[in-house]
């Protein structure tokens, strides 16, 4: 399980935010004119997100606006649907197409699913960066979005932003930033003089960010936010409904009643931490995430994938079967992401492993040699299931698996 926050469940920061949320508990922002101490807390906790993120920048004159959502996925989905409708006012698409880099998650899949959106899925640069050339090649004109992250989750690495905001201003269609891991590191990880290129509104053709409380944010887990350049885009994201028996309705996002218990518990998470508790924080992990890079580089059969901006570290290995390390390391209690193009591994790193490092790269050290000296799948492993899938030429043989596999888990 990752979780963010250090410390005791009974204590410390998950007491406020627990005590916050049970406070709240009973609440319900759809309800504007009943639960108005919510509203406010939702207000106050999108005005505290995009001061972070260049709402008081001069070309901003103010605009920058948004909604809490429910996670990093909703987030993006809301993004995604109100460039489309923005789109087709303004251009009048109705042919959407959006484009992203092979590393931007798997939430715009869904977004093209739902939303009946064609998605063109581009291959990533050396760096395993968003290449801005290839994206150039896939633009039309019924381009509505193309798509950055800071950092991809894969790798941990910085997209170009400012190269994709340029792009997407000299065709004039969206640009959506996904902020889900580093909104609530990055302002901060810059403050403390790490070079952080640009990432936020301060670049110019950004028009929407995703940016989850409920990570690096310290909020509880269902809290997230999308943010817009100006409310011409985010009206998009509404739902008005006039023609119903029970009344008008309006909903900003995709569910209609929402926990204000939670917008409570990320609003007491951001008024108790502060600037300095994020500035904190972020000097623990950033300088954890150098200590766990050296270490990992120690270690010769394996090899850090890209060059890590933040808290996310992948890395792989021509020598030993990745994926049997996996096994290994989630043998000793390690919970690790198996990543694929390349076969890989990736680690979060939260407070919670600031006291834990060493024993961390001493247990990865132990599991790569005893890989090495015994290759082969253990009992139990995922390893077999992990190569295999990577090897089957029928993807859609492998989304089968994926569906049947969710299918019988509930």
């Amino acid at each position: 399980m990752l979780r963010y926050i250090g410390g005791s469940e009974s204590e410390g920061h998950f007491s406020i935010i627990n005590e916050a949320c049970s406070m709240f508990a009973h609440t319900n922002p759809l309800h504007l004119d009943v639960f108005q101490s919510v509203v406010r807390f939702e207000a106050e906790v999108v005005a505290m997100t995009a001061a972070l993120l260049g709402s008081g920048e001069k070309d901003s004159a103010g605009q920058i606006c948004g909604n809490m959502t429910s996670g990093g996925t909703e987030s993006i989905l809301l993004a995604v649907k109100s460039s489309r409708d923005y789109m087709k006012s303004k251009k009048g698409i109705t042919r959407a197409e959006m484009i992203i880099p092979e590393s931007a998650h798997s939430a715009y899949d869904k977004a093209a699913q739902y939303f009946k959106i064609k998605l063109w899925r581009v291959p990533v640069n050396k760096e395993f960066q968003a290449d801005v050339k290839a994206i150039r090649r896939y633009i039309n004109r019924n381009t509505i979005l193309i798509v950055g992250s800071a950092p991809g989750f894969p790798h941990g690495i910085i997209d170009p932003i400012k190269e994709l905001g340029e792009l997407a201003s000299s065709y004039g269609i969206c640009f959506h930033v996904d902020l889900c891991l580093g909104g609530f590191v990055l302002p901060f990880a810059r403050k403390l003089g790490y070079p952080i290129p640009p990432f936020d509104f301060s670049v110019e053709g950004v028009t929407s960010m995703s940016v989850d409380v409920h990570k690096y944010g310290l909020a509880p887990k269902g809290t997230s936010v999308v943010l817009y350049r100006n409310h011409d885009i985010r009206k998009h994201q509404f739902v008005a409904v006039t023609e119903w028996s029970g009344g008008l309705y309006v909903s900003p996002t995709i569910a209609g009643s929402r926990p204000g218990g939670l917008i409570a518990g990320a609003w007491a998470a951001m008024i108790s931490l502060g600037q300095e508790g994020y500035l904190e924080n972020t000097e623990k992990i950033m300088a954890l995430s150098k200590k766990i890079q050296s270490g990992i580089k120690e270690i010769p059969e394996l090899f850090i994938v890209g060059k890590p901006d933040m808290t996310i570290i992948a890395f792989a290995s021509d020598v030993v079967d990745i994926f049997e390390v996996n096994d290994l390391m989630s043998s000793k209690g390690w919970h690790l992401n198996a990543l694929q193009r390349p076969n890989s591994l990736h680690i979060c790193l939260t407070l919670q492993h600031v006291p834990v490092a060493d024993e961390f790269l001493e247990d990865l050290r132990t599991s790569v040699h005893t890989v090495k000296a015994n290759p082969g799948p253990i009992h139990g492993g995922l390893a077999p299931i992990y190569g295999a899938a990577g090897r089957m030429p029928d993807r859609g043989m492998v989304e089968d698996l994926l569906v049947n596999f969710m299918d019988s888990a509930y």
